[in-house]
C-alpha cells in the first residue's frame, strides 16, 4: 500500500468518525429536557444576563479578570417549572455522579448544605458550572446552553434554600497528595 493510499484511507476513517460523533451529539441533545416557558405575569431577569461573562470567555486574553459573577441574575430564580427541569438536567448531565442523587455530595461537594466554596450567588454558581473549578469541577460551558445552566443554578440553589452559610471562616486540613 502506498503512502497516498494510507493517507486516503485514514481520511475516510476520520470523516466517518466525525460523522458518528456528530450523530451521537445530536441524539444526546434530543434527550436533554427543554427550557420551560415563562408565564407572562412573571417578569424574570433577562436570559441573556450571562452574555457579558460568556462573551468574555469566548475572547479571553491572558491577564484579564472575568466579570464579577455576583452581578448576573438567574432568569429562572424561583420558577418551579425551571427548577423541575433543572433537576432533570442534573441527572441528564450526570451531576449526580459527583454531587449525589439528592445533591448531598459524593466525590464532589454537597450542594444541599449551604456551604458555597466559590460563592452561592446566581452568577457565582453559573460561573462554577460554565467555567468549572480547580481540582474537580469540569467546565460545562461548551456542552450546556446558558439557559440550561441557569435552570441547573435554580435547581442547585433550591437544594440549600435557607441554608446559605459563609465558608470564609471555615478551617480545613491540608492533605498531601500521593501517588501522582
Amino acid at each position: 500500500m502506498t503512502t497516498i493510499e494510507r493517507i486516503a484511507g485514514a481520511g475516510v476513517g476520520l470523516v466517518a468518525l466525525l460523522a458518528l460523533g456528530e450523530a451521537c451529539r445530536e441524539s444526546r441533545a434530543a434527550e436533554v429536557p427543554q427550557a420551560p416557558t415563562q408565564s407572562s405575569s412573571a417578569q424574570p431577569a433577562r436570559a441573556d444576563s450571562a452574555a457579558p461573562f460568556v462573551a468574555h470567555l469566548e475572547h479571553i486574553r491572558p491577564g484579564q479578570a472575568p466579570p464579577r459573577g455576583t452581578t448576573m441574575r438567574n432568569p429562572y430564580a424561583g420558577n418551579a417549572q425551571a427548577i423541575a427541569t433543572g433537576a432533570k438536567l442534573f441527572v441528564s448531565y450526570n451531576c449526580v455522579d459527583c454531587h449525589g442523587a439528592d445533591g448531598s455530595g459524593a466525590m464532589g461537594p454537597s450542594l444541599a448544605d449551604g456551604r458555597w466554596h466559590f460563592g452561592g450567588a446566581d452568577g457565582e454558581v453559573f460561573e462554577s458550572i460554565y467555567q468549572g473549578r480547580p481540582d474537580g469541577m469540569p467546565a460545562w460551558g461548551s456542552a450546556i446552553a446558558p439557559n440550561q445552566i441557569w435552570m441547573l443554578v435554580a435547581y442547585v440553589q433550591s437544594l440549600s434554600a435557607g441554608k446559605n452559610v459563609s465558608v470564609e471562616n471555615f478551617s480545613g486540613k491540608t492533605v498531601e497528595r500521593t501517588g501522582h
